[in-house]
């Protein structure tokens, strides 16, 4: 028998718990579902402090059950099957739940087989990812005594893009300013970009951060496999003409593997990237992504109205979503009102409100201990500093204020605001 909902959120994460918090708190009669199998709530933003030793990972880890919203339905399973043309959902145990209105907001997930030899290179003390486990990183870090610190990323899409970048520069502070071998290391930056930040503004910022910390980058670089035995990363290269900034005599070269396609190997003694991302299953094998494109597999809305173009019922947040914008807890923050004051309007009007998502997403780029500049933007990698801010702090450079906002100001708004439906 199938249990009926006016409203179900799919994932209990920031996007579930911000949208269905403020549904209930505009309506608090309303019959609202969260499917979330975790009993556990993670505060992401803070693994790159984790990372470095200055955040301890309990601190980001609280239970499910407080930041479910106290009048929704929590449904403690998986959902397997997305069946909208039916306004059903089909459980991990076959059960299946019904809705008038569907938020879909799982996340995203690791795909190790996107990358050769990754899987396998993961287990190994000195491969390490923010991502998947930021203790170990921290280990690692504080076990490394020299050489090659190769910080890279995949070319899938990934949640918090700049986050490679901010272990990076937390890293190269802490082996050149606390443990003083900064003269026995080479740290290099490989990644499928073409530029270190999209947003003009805010690359000064972090171009002075590269220089600072002495730091090669090469850009175009497609990561294609990773050999944890022999300590090597390998990458298939795009217009290698300009491609490198920084390429010192002292570094271990890149060697050339193959002409065409051209496919460069990089050697390294500490190694840490971003996992290949991708959209939960439950979404990549519904009708509500794009089948073909740059975008396939992700789901597909209307930029400004989070809305579906397929069913006009059903709506995305966050991570899952295909959007050209980063993937990061600030974007689900704006995210989020819109799609609850278009269900609400749907529901009492018939038509969807008049609210409109810019894009604004924002990445706190931590340069190192104490620093860190707040790059917020919108669509068309137009800066979008927050009012409020821009009167007091520059966010283009690098400030003690902003690391304080980091550390101890935004766990405490995503806690106590985020997680209550407030903001």
């Amino acid at each position: 028998m199938s249990k009926k909902f006016q409203i179900v959120v799919i994932g209990g994460g920031t996007g579930g718990i911000m949208v269905a918090a403020q549904l209930l708190k505009k309506n608090s009669s309303l019959n609202v579902a969260v499917i979330e199998p975790s009993e556990k709530h993670h505060y992401q933003p803070a693994y790159s402090l984790v990372g470095a030793g200055t955040y301890n990972l309990e601190n980001t880890i609280r239970s499910e059950a407080s930041v479910m919203p106290k009048k929704a339905t929590w449904i403690k399973k998986y959902a397997k099957e997305l069946k909208p043309t039916d306004n059903k959902i089909i459980l991990a145990d076959g059960e299946e739940i019904s809705y008038d209105y569907l938020v879909v907001t799982p996340g995203l997930v690791d795909n190790y087989d996107l990358v050769e030899g990754l899987t396998e290179a993961m287990k190994k003390d000195n491969v390490v990812s923010n991502y998947v486990d930021s203790e170990k990183t921290w280990k690692a870090l504080q076990a490394f005594d020299g050489g090659n610190a190769l910080f890279t990323q995949p070319t899938t899409p990934i949640k918090c893009p700049g986050a490679p970048q901010k272990a990076m520069y937390m890293s190269s502070d802490y082996l050149q300013n606390k443990k003083k071998i900064g003269d026995k290391t080479n740290i290099i930056f490989a990644t499928n970009g073409s530029v270190i930040f999209g947003v003009k503004e805010f690359r000064t910022g972090l171009e002075n951060a590269l220089k600072e910390y002495d730091i090669t980058q090469y850009y175009k670089h497609n990561l294609v496999k990773v050999d944890g035995n022999k300590q090597l990363v390998y990458y298939e290269v795009t217009g290698i003409e300009g491609a490198v900034v920084n390429d010192k005599n002292n570094a271990p070269k890149r060697e050339i593997v193959s002409e065409n396609p051209l496919i460069v190997s990089i050697p390294y003694d500490f190694l840490h990237l971003a996992p290949p991302q991708q959209a939960p299953d439950v979404v990549k094998n519904s009708p509500l992504v794009y089948t073909e494109g740059p975008n396939q597999g992700w789901m597909h809305v209307d930029k400004h109205t989070m809305q579906s173009p397929l069913f006009s019922n059903v709506f995305g947040v966050g991570d899952c979503v295909a959007l050209p914008t980063a993937r990061t807890g600030a974007a689900i923050r704006k995210q989020a009102p819109i799609v609850v004051d278009n269900i609400t309007s749907l529901m009492k009007n018939g038509k969807i409100g008049s609210m409109s998502y810019s894009g604004y997403s924002s990445c706190p780029l931590v340069l190192g201990y104490g620093k860190m500049l707040l790059a917020e933007f919108k669509y068309d990698s137009i800066r979008d500093t927050d009012p409020m801010i821009k009167p007091f702090v520059d966010t283009t450079k690098p400030g003690w204020l902003m690391w304080i906002l980091k550390k101890f100001g935004l766990p405490f708004l995503y806690w106590n605001m985020m997680m209550k439906g407030r903001m």
